[in-house]
């Protein structure tokens, strides 16, 4: 069975702190959908697991360093994008080394999941905020 080249995958982390906040960054204006508030990581290039592109996405995103083994499948959201259709597969992780650093992103911030409507976000992103609402 052949994967459609018209499915592009995306991973994200819902990095969670002690007092249930999550990790959400600010893309950078000049960047596609800028300024909008998302869950970190990116595109799964050719060649990885899910798990592993997120391990290198918070890595080059936000510098820190997380295990595959710690990430823990939480939902996901399906979404048309142009041509293509968005898979957006969303990991839960509590467990990282370092400091979560705006590396890519115009800004980062801890957020409560039940003030995460209000902010602006792609599209993709709001079924997995009333999901992690519903957690």
């Amino acid at each position: 069975m052949e994967i459609s080249r018209n499915i592009l995958f995306v991973v994200a982390a819902a990095l969670t702190n002690d007092r249930g906040e999550i990790l959400l960054q600010q893309r950078p204006m000049h960047a596609q959908m800028g300024g909008l508030w998302e869950f970190p990581g990116g595109k799964v290039d050719i060649g990885e697991t899910p798990e592993i592109a997120l391990v290198r996405e918070l890595e080059e995103e936000l510098g820190i360093i997380v295990a595959a083994q710690d990430l823990v499948p939480e939902t996901f959201a399906s979404e048309p994008l142009g041509e293509r259709n968005l898979v957006l597969l969303l990991y839960r992780c509590t467990t990282w080394s370092g400091v979560p650093t705006a590396i890519y992103a115009s800004d980062i911030q801890w957020t409560l999941p039940q003030d995460m409507a209000d902010l602006p976000m792609p599209p993709a992103d709001y079924p997995l905020v009333r999901k992690l609402q519903g957690i």
